[in-house]
């Protein structure tokens, strides 16, 4: 005889066990950790490769709360977030999606690059994020109470906006908002030090590099060199490569298929180092 089973997802595989390594620039730690104690949602804007997710799992360390992140995409459905039904013998078994599985136990769920989402998908997040703090889950025919310790973060990069990838206004009013930029050239310097495993002189080098690359954006690059890429490599050099080659294949290449802006690039960091 077919039943139904709604089976409960565990959650001990989303704690993060090791502190993340992660530099405060300005107030935004204390910002995060006066919204969560007030049960308000935060959003968190700033271009690719700047510390957002970093910064989110190291709250989620920080706060001793279970992190649920999940990478937005054009296809992501509403079933995608909240769970299904599926066939298992005969029984038909309810799975919780992720933002289910928050709600549930109490965890921060991350939408990244939250506007990649279809927007009638992003419409269910909306009776989270007010004082309902609720998810209807229509396929259970329950709606589910967010307990205290849930929290929901999103987060974007404002460079690629669009008129057809941009947050509604309606979903950009219920958020607290964060604004993240690279970091300044001191806290850059200690992070891909501390990241990329190099000493300070290295470490500052490959940051000037990355100021000096930045610096073309408008000028035929779309996107400045993040600090993510920095780290990368100071960690190829770390490992014994030539730093000119660890710039190529870490900077150079990655952010641009243009000879002439390679070519540019390329002239940077042999100034530099």
């Amino acid at each position: 005889m077919e039943t139904t089973t709604v089976r409960d997802q565990s959650i001990d595989k989303y704690r993060i066990t090791r502190e993340p390594y992660y530099l405060n620039v300005k107030d935004e730690v204390a910002i995060f950790e006066t919204a969560y104690k007030a049960k308000l949602p935060v959003m968190l804007k700033g271009p690719t490769g700047c510390g957002k997710t970093r910064f989110v799992e190291a709250m989620a360390y920080r706060l001793g709360r279970p992190l649920i992140t999940v990478a937005c995409h054009e296809d992501l459905s509403a079933t995608d977030l909240v769970g299904r039904f599926l066939l298992e013998g005969d029984d038909t078994v309810w799975h919780d999606g992720p933002l289910t599985t928050a709600v549930r136990h109490g965890a921060i769920c991350y939408l990244d690059e939250v506007v990649e989402a279809r927007k009638d998908t992003i419409v269910l997040i909306h009776p989270l994020t007010d004082d309902r703090r609720i998810l209807p889950v229509e396929k259970l025919g329950v709606l589910l109470n967010a307990p205290e310790d849930f929290m929901l973060v999103i987060s974007y990069n404002p460079g690629y906006q669009s008129v057809l990838k941009d947050l509604k206004q309606s979903t950009r009013q219920r958020f607290l908002s964060l604004d993240f930029d690279y970091p300044p050239s001191e806290a850059e310097t200690q992070i891909v030090a501390h990241e990329g495993g190099v000493n300070q002189a290295t470490a500052r080098d490959l940051v000037k590099i990355g100021e000096k690359v930045r610096n073309l954006k408008g000028h035929g690059l779309e996107e400045g060199v993040s600090t993510r890429l920095l780290v990368y490599a100071g960690q190829m050099i770390s490992r014994g490569v030539d730093p000119v080659t660890a710039c190529e294949i870490a900077i150079a290449s990655p952010i641009t298929d243009d000879s002439e802006l390679q070519r540019s690039i390329r002239e940077i960091v042999t100034t530099v180092i």
